[in-house]
């Protein structure tokens, strides 16, 4: 896998030791609220010139219930930003219910030597978008921070 497919597809496996965003929920006007994503952090094990694994993990909570967290990892020298639009098509971490209307999503990504090799060392960002179960979203452009080092 080049990184031209990690950068697209979660733009993947990098350094994290990043914390999410704070909660965030918007009333909309018919009083329900958007998903809140709450206690995002992100891992990477290995370094950039071995085997490695990117984790992130978040809480994510909605009245109707939690459908998907949509992740995308990316190298800040890019200078990719990616919107809201762009991360619909990225990839899902894995949501568990773990109480009325709160789920615990992982996402997870591992590299070969030669992947973690190709990746850019320097900081690097996890965006997420949340979606809930009524079609509510909550976009956090720079939901984990973490570094790539050799």
């Amino acid at each position: 896998m080049s990184q031209r497919v990690l950068v697209s597809s979660l733009v993947g496996v990098a350094v994290i030791g990043g914390i999410a965003a704070g909660g965030i929920a918007v009333a909309s006007a018919s009083g329900t609220t958007e998903p809140a994503l709450q206690n995002g952090s992100a891992r990477f094990t290995g370094t950039g010139t071995s085997t490695g694994t990117l984790t992130f993990t978040a809480d994510v909570t909605d009245d109707s219930g939690v459908r998907s967290l949509k992740v995308l990892a990316w190298p800040a020298r890019s200078k990719l930003d990616p919107t809201e639009a762009e991360l619909r098509s990225a990839e899902r971490a894995t949501c568990e219910s773990t109480g009325e209307g709160t789920s615990r999503c992982t996402y997870t990504v591992r590299a070969s030597q030669e992947e973690a090799a190709e990746l850019g060392t320097g900081t690097w960002y996890v965006s997420a978008l949340a979606t809930a179960e009524d079609g509510g979203t909550a976009f956090v452009p720079r939901a984990a921070t973490f570094e790539v080092s050799r």
